[in-house]
């Protein structure tokens, strides 16, 4: 595995494929960077190599050239954060863009224009690919939230760049997380299971029943497992065509030894209220009328256990509706957990939309081993799936 550690970017130019797909807000300001962030290192490493860097990235989603979309607004967020003067250009291939590249002193930086307003990016158009690859010597790529897309400058574009290409430090550090929880990570190995549906989980659960020791499924999707297994779950959100495949997991989990975990406890809700009725209940026996809204008293404590037990743990999904406040706390205790184990040695892996959400909102981002930056990308490797953008440097 190539890394920005096997060249040396003296008087080259890096052509860098970023993920600076920041929100922004009205004002064009970018309300969340931590992806410019992620991407410092790899950036400032080159620079200090004596070498210059060229940052091509998309922004949102645009059709064709789009004022809104242009990532001249984002300019000079990135030069706060790098500490570096950060040129810009209209346009990413073609003469302007070769010109503005080619006359780039060592230790500066260029920002392309949004990959995006050409359609041949998300094509993955080998023309296009092409002359993105005039403009660098080596090609880095650092990102992984891209990683799962065969995009001209994701994948397409490392063809040019036989033995000059490598991983930038971000995306070879989400290799190493995703490794260390599905190959080399110390035992008893952990996976929490979280959101609302087993459907959009099935691969995973598939794929990591053969590397994990333990298995906590929590969420939504627990109560189709209770249904299945013949627990009354009142209201509760339901695959009811997923069930034959709920007890089929749980067979194989028996088969192959991986304890799976499931709640045996639930705070009940009347209505999908922040302002509802509650009362905790035995998971098996929710009333008529009623639904599961979060990990119960005794799940925490149960999760807990199994968490502060575990050397290698990866979390993906929360264990309740954390986004109202009054069915947080079942995902607030899960990463007190999590935090605690990480502080006494376990390595913590961080991943999917909504638990990265749910770890940035309270504050476990500086408390578990490692966050993700990618969730399409994350899930993709945890199904087993090799990636385009990370295997068009390993060729």
């Amino acid at each position: 595995m190539k890394t920005l550690n096997d060249f040396n970017f003296e008087n080259k130019k890096a052509l860098i494929r970023v993920d600076f797909n920041v929100p922004l807000n009205e004002k064009f300001e970018v309300t969340d960077a931590t992806r410019i962030v992620s991407a410092k290192p790899t950036i400032i490493k080159i620079l200090e190599d004596g070498g210059s860097c060229i940052l091509m990235s998309h922004l949102g989603r645009p059709k064709g050239f789009q004022d809104a979309f242009s990532l001249k607004h984002i300019a000079n967020k990135v030069e706060d954060i790098l500490g570096v003067e950060v040129k810009t250009v209209a346009d990413c291939i073609g003469e302007d863009a070769e010109a503005a590249a080619a006359s780039l002193e060592p230790g500066q930086i260029l920002l392309l224009e949004n990959l995006r307003f050409y359609k041949e990016e998300t094509a993955g158009d080998v023309g296009f690919a092409e002359k993105l690859s005039k403009l660098g010597d080596i090609y880095v790529n650092d990102a992984f939230g891209t990683a799962h897309r065969a995009h001209a400058s994701t994948t397409i574009v490392a063809q040019f760049f036989e033995g000059k290409k490598c991983f930038g430090k971000l995306l070879a550090q989400e290799i190493e997380s995703i490794n260390k929880v599905m190959a080399t990570g110390e035992k008893p190995v952990l996976a929490i299971l979280g959101g609302a549906k087993v459907s959009s989980k099935i691969t995973i659960i598939e794929n990591i029943l053969d590397k994990v020791d333990h298995l906590i499924i929590g969420g939504g999707m627990a109560f189709t497992f209770v249904k299945a297994q013949g627990g009354k779950i009142g209201n509760s959100i339901c695959e009811d065509d997923k069930m034959p495949l709920a007890l089929e997991i749980l067979k194989q989990a028996k088969a192959k030894n991986v304890q799976i975990h499931i709640p045996v406890d639930t705070i009940a809700a009347d209505a999908f209220s922040n302002d509802a009725n509650t009362q905790v209940v035995d998971i098996n026996e929710i009333p008529d009328g009623w639904e599961g809204v979060d990990a119960g008293p005794k799940s925490r404590e149960q999760f807990h256990k199994v968490v502060m037990d575990s050397k290698t743990i990866l979390w993906n999904g929360p264990l309740g509706v954390f986004e109202m406040e009054s069915f947080a706390g079942g995902t607030i205790a899960l990463g007190n957990s999590i935090a605690e184990s990480t502080k006494n040695g376990a390595f913590s892996l961080v991943g999917g939309g909504d638990s990265v959400a749910a770890v940035k909102q309270f504050g476990f981002e500086n408390k578990v081993s490692y966050v993700s930056t990618g969730g399409g990308a994350m899930l993709e490797s945890l199904e087993g799936k090799t990636l385009p953008g990370i295997a068009a440097i390993l060729e």
